[in-house]
């Protein structure tokens, strides 16, 4: 081997040792934050930050790892029972999503629905006809008694038992029939507000079906203006600005909230002409982009219908998205 070949061969070697050492004795790197917030770097984790998060470096400082905090065991409890709260709103959407299919099924328009509750106050008209006709028979009775007891009394002669009994029959009827009465009263009042909800919320249904499903393309800024929709860039956006949204609905409507739930906000209908009430759907406009959109109701007549086409039902509607933005811009500079 000559001179040459040897240095050459030398230059080699001792530059395959240092990248073999590189690599072989290179020692793990770590980033840590203290109990103070301090960020740390060492080649081990101290026996006292075991369970604090960190990061496994590269020699090129690389994220190579990432070790999440331990949780305590009150995280761990409060996880589990969230996971189980969680399970119960499933099962009430589902029960939602249910109900609403049954309540589609069921009906074929309003006009159906409101036939239906005509019909079904009408039964309880109709108990509460017997039932007044029969208290009227039995006070009656219980009168002519109460008259018969009287005249023994004025002869100075003693009630017969089986007259005492009877009188007390008379107002035990009587107090059961006034019971039934205030029964059929509330269970009328509880009927009609469930049907009430039900028209409510297949009319929502309905109209929310009539209007059609946007295409995947991203609307225009003009165009979601006008249709009132708040295109969500991540999921994290679109659940604040759900939260941020329902705001906005509750505020500008007239009518009390009824319907809460993490795809569908709305407000009671309008009662009268001047009541605006706000609605507001999460819809899904590709696997993973959704799209908020608010609908604004009001009273069916010719001068809520009027109300509905005015510049201030536009304006609102149009305000809707910049609230959202301006909102959301809010929320992370704090």
């Amino acid at each position: 081997m000559t001179a040459k070949t040897f240095s050459l061969f030398l230059l080699l070697s001792c530059l395959t040792g240092m990248l073999f050492s590189e690599t072989v004795f290179a020692k793990r790197m770590y980033r840590l934050v203290d109990q103070y917030g301090n960020t740390l770097f060492s080649d081990q984790v101290p026996v006292e930050q075991s369970k604090d998060r960190r990061e496994l470096l590269s020699p090129s400082a690389r994220i190579l790892e990432v070790t999440e905090k331990a949780k305590t065991k009150e995280q761990i409890e409060i996880d589990k029972h969230l996971a189980e709260l969680r399970k119960e709103e499933e099962k009430l959407i589902a029960r939602q999503k249910v109900n609403d299919n049954a309540l589609l099924l069921t009906y074929h328009s309003k006009e159906e629905l409101y036939t239906a509750l005509k019909l079904k106050m009408q039964v309880f008209e109709n108990q509460k006809k017997s039932l007044l006709t029969s208290l009227k028979a039995l006070n009656k009775q219980l009168q002519d008694q109460q008259k018969l007891a009287a005249s023994y009394e004025r002869d100075g002669d003693k009630i017969p038992p089986k007259l005492l009994e009877d009188i007390k029959s008379s107002q035990d009827q009587i107090q059961r029939l006034n019971n039934s009465l205030i029964a059929n009263s509330d269970k009328q009042i509880l009927v009609r507000n469930e049907f009430n909800a039900d028209i409510e919320r297949y009319l929502f249904l309905t109209q929310s079906t009539k209007k059609p499903v946007p295409s995947s393309k991203v609307p225009s800024i003009r165009q979601a203006n006008a249709l009132g929709l708040f295109y969500c860039e991540n999921d994290h956006q679109c659940n604040k600005a759900w939260e941020l949204a329902r705001t906005f609905v509750n505020l500008h409507s007239t009518t009390k909230p009824d319907v809460y739930n993490d795809k569908l906000i709305m407000n009671r209908p309008p009662a009268v002409d001047t009541d605006i009430s706000l609605s507001l759907s999460r819809i899904a406009i590709s696997e993973n982009d959704y799209q908020l959109f608010l609908d604004i109701h009001c009273h069916d007549s010719s001068v809520g219908e009027e109300l509905c086409s005015s510049q201030k039902v536009k304006e609102l509607r149009y305000s809707f998205r910049s609230y959202v933005n301006d909102a959301l811009s809010r929320s992370t500079q704090q």
